[in-house]
């Protein structure tokens, strides 16, 4: 072991023999990621500072730093023993609350409502008309846009997934 010199002697932490082997107690779960050759192992374990904790565990097979190893063999014997891994988590996608003019239009288009909301802009008053045509965002709880969705007949949920859809224009 090379002796660090840079660090002065009091800031270096040394586990004592008893301290020095980190423990696995028991893997919980196992969840898959997008990662091939990488699972989430959610596991019991005591550190090396001998606190004893549940975390969870970015495990690969060429890992070897820590529990890594441990961890990893508790992997195989999970999966031969046909225990169920959880499929990769989806992230929600939340809906914005405003888009850009360009992705609101966009969208609009997209969806096959642009001459319907264009023909109910020229039927609004000059001001929604004005709003409309030069607002550089549409936020989704403006009285307007609400009013407008309304007149659609969007629900919450219609008007999320018009935002998350126009979002990613």
């Amino acid at each position: 072991m090379t002796e660090r010199t840079d660090v002065p002697e009091a800031q270096i932490l040394t586990p004592s023999p008893a301290q020095a082997r980190p423990i696995l107690h028991q893997l919980i779960s196992v969840t898959a990621t997008d990662e091939p050759g990488c699972y989430l192992a959610h596991v019991d374990i005591t550190d090396i500072t001998g606190a004893r904790y549940t975390t969870n565990y970015a495990a690969r097979g060429q890992d070897t730093f820590g529990l890594a190893s441990a961890i990893w063999a508790a992997i195989a014997s999970w999966t031969t023993d046909g225990k169920p891994v959880l499929p990769v988590p989806t992230a929600e996608f939340a809906a914005p609350d405003r888009v850009s003019s360009r992705q609101f239009k966009l969208q609009l288009y997209a969806a096959g409502l642009l001459s319907q909301v264009e023909t109910w802009i020229s039927a609004q008053n000059a001001p929604t008309q004005i709003a409309y045509a030069n607002s550089g965002t549409f936020v989704r709880t403006d009285p307007m846009m609400q009013t407008g969705f309304a007149a659609l007949g969007f629900t919450q949920q219609k008007i999320d997934d018009f935002y998350v859809a126009a979002s990613r224009l």
